[in-house]
């Protein structure tokens, strides 16, 4: 039970969190990783060696430590992190694990002195309160698409119909169910749980989902990173015939249907869920501005599907902007950064649009910010990650 007290010495750990919330997650990351074999296939290594999950998780920390009072505010964050963990199949039983090793860390960083018994305790008995929290609202999901037409709980196996190469970087792998048994809908904008083995160790990626919603297949599309264990594997071992455990579709990064103009703009392989946005939108006649920045043309994928779109739909407007010029690059719209010039000139001409964006953090960064100079609602500006949340401000 959280008393008044331990809230009391939760809000006041807060400056220690600003100051050193990140050492804290770094030590408990490695304690837990290196002790706890069961959660590793949970977490991306990649993520962890980037420091991109250290920081994730430390603003979530000081921010709940911020809330206590007032949980309703964080309903955004709850709603990024209990999607991200049906995605990946987080169990009850993993709750107990992280909290031993984030207490252990919060000790041995503060040191006893400051980390006192009765920190423990409170910090304590706040974890427990996020994890009943959160183990309620995922067993909730969970539920919901177990018992959903074509849904299923834990993984599925599901087998490769189609492997497509989709540019120098993406290639695109389409899924089955191996039982034949119906599929389940998923929001344009989702993405899919992996659950793979791979040289003797289980890992487990989200994908987002690249097609709209068919009733027969999921696509996703998958760039293939330098040193991604996941993505060199897919690109490389898997080929068609192959079978692959699934998780259901999970996210709330999706498509809301309105009659405002919908603008979806993209980074390199974030073009992969506006795609599948474009393809739900574009039978409903609402006017649909695509924009896609790549680095070059060698590494834009399903530029020929948005052309062959816009060809058939006139209410769909599509701007290309590429970074490098190559003379053996097709003509696009654009070069350079996509700056907050180029937005203003492929933007519709009303700024009461819903607008979706995905890429690079540094992109969506510069896209937030010239979506708000040109005066598109703060609230119609959404925006999703691949990998652990990070500020955009």
């Amino acid at each position: 039970m959280l008393s008044a007290e331990h809230r009391a010495i939760v809000k006041a750990t807060v400056p220690l969190l600003e100051s050193g919330g990140e050492a804290l997650t770094t030590h408990f990351y490695a304690l837990m990783l290196k002790e706890a074999p069961e959660v590793r296939p949970l977490f991306n290594q990649a993520h962890q060696a980037s420091g991109a999950q250290q920081r994730a998780l430390a603003n979530g920390v000081l921010m709940y430590a911020r809330h206590i009072d007032q949980l309703e505010q964080l309903s955004g964050l709850v709603s990024q992190i209990i999607n991200k963990h049906v995605a990946l199949n987080i169990l009850p039983e993993h709750y107990p694990i992280v909290g031993r090793y984030l207490l252990r860390a919060i000790r041995e960083v503060l040191g006893a002195e400051i980390a006192s018994d009765a920190v423990i305790e409170a910090w304590g008995a706040a974890y427990q309160q996020l994890a009943d929290l959160l183990i309620g609202l995922e067993e909730k999901i969970y539920s919901e698409k177990e018992s959903a037409h074509g849904g299923w709980r834990g993984t599925r196996a599901f087998r490769v119909v189609r492997k497509i190469r989709e540019s120098d970087e993406i290639t695109s792998f389409y899924f089955r169910p191996v039982d034949l048994g119906p599929l389940l809908e998923f929001h344009p904008g989702q993405y899919i749980g992996l659950r793979l083995e791979i040289d003797g160790e289980e890992v487990r990626r989200n994908y987002s989902l690249s097609a709209a919603p068919n009733g027969l297949e999921y696509r996703i599309s998958v760039k293939c990173e330098p040193k991604g264990k996941v993505s060199n594997y897919l690109h490389n071992q898997i080929e068609v015939g192959d079978e692959i455990d699934l998780l259901p579709p999970s996210g709330d990064f999706r498509l809301e249907h309105n009659d405002r103009p919908l603008v979806l703009i993209s980074g390199g392989v974030g073009i992969t869920p506006t795609l599948a946005m474009l393809q739900a939108a574009i039978g409903t006649h609402r006017p649909v501005h695509f924009i896609h920045s790549a680095r070059h043309g060698g590494v834009h994928a399903f530029r020929h599907t948005i052309e062959n779109l816009a060809a058939e739909h006139p209410q769909l407007k599509h701007y290309f902007c590429y970074e490098q010029r190559r003379d053996q690059d097709p003509e696009v719209h654009g070069f350079g950064h996509l700056t907050e010039a180029l937005l203003e000139q492929w933007l519709p001409d009303t700024r009461d649009v819903d607008a979706y964006y995905l890429g690079p953090v540094p992109f969506m960064r510069a896209v937030k910010k010239h979506l708000k100079a040109l005066g598109v609602p703060e609230s119609q500006s959404r925006h999703e990650f691949f990998g652990p949340a990070s500020a955009l401000d």
